[in-house]
């Protein structure tokens, strides 16, 4: 049985699992809550109303509870590990500097915000990076020496420019953003949070 009828069947048997669950779960709570979704929820400038449709690793992740079986999450997170485009100079470190700016921006795909102008990484919503901030979430885990911690080799530099491209290529059901996968942070938006990570003059590797 190839990779596409397998995901299929999970996500079938994984709705049909949720749907006959009691309570907010059920097949009628769920089209009543998609009956409300479609009524109050309006497009205005770039946020559409499309962004509150599921892809096919959304849905796996919504309805096994963020929690696939291995073998289905090990096909997904490989096939979205492939999408992760790699900069064809091969260099993946850009200005530290840049990249804290980034990490301190949280605009971008608003219906306020100019779709033309470049969209902030928010990283700091999640993730502990630099010493000097001291307001930060804990979604994510801490990042603060990141790259003293884990060297500046080019593997590691590798897996972090893909790891903030598209994450789901290592963790299938991660609460982390595809960042370069949607085109929220173009190629050398990436590298400059690499940069931020790993270049030992930035202060998260103090």
């Amino acid at each position: 049985m190839n990779t596409r009828k397998i995901i299929a069947l999970t996500i079938v048997a994984a709705g049909s699992t949720v749907a006959s669950l009691p309570a907010a779960a059920d097949a009628e709570h769920r089209a009543k809550a998609l009956e409300i979704i479609k009524r109050d929820f309006q497009p205005r400038g770039q946020a559409g109303v499309d962004r509150l449709a599921e892809d096919g690793l959304q849905a796996i992740c919504n309805r096994t509870g963020n929690n696939p079986p291995e073998y289905i999450a090990k096909r997904m997170e490989a096939d979205q590990l492939a999408t992760v485009k790699l900069p064809a100079d091969g260099k993946l470190l850009g200005d530290w500097k840049e990249g804290e700016k980034i990490a301190q921006s949280g605009r971008g795909f608003t219906w306020t915000d100019n779709p033309g102008l470049p969209v902030g990484g928010n990283c700091y919503n999640c993730h502990q990076i630099s010493p000097k901030e001291l307001s930060f979430g804990t979604i994510g885990p801490s990042l603060f020496q990141y790259g003293k911690l884990r060297g500046n080799t080019p593997d590691i530099q590798k897996y972090t420019y893909s790891k903030i491209w598209n994450a789901k290529g290592f963790n299938l059901c991660s609460e982390m953003p595809r960042f370069g996968h949607v085109g929220a942070l173009n190629e050398q938006q990436v590298r400059h949070l690499v940069a931020l990570l790993l270049d030992p003059a930035s202060p998260v590797n103090k």
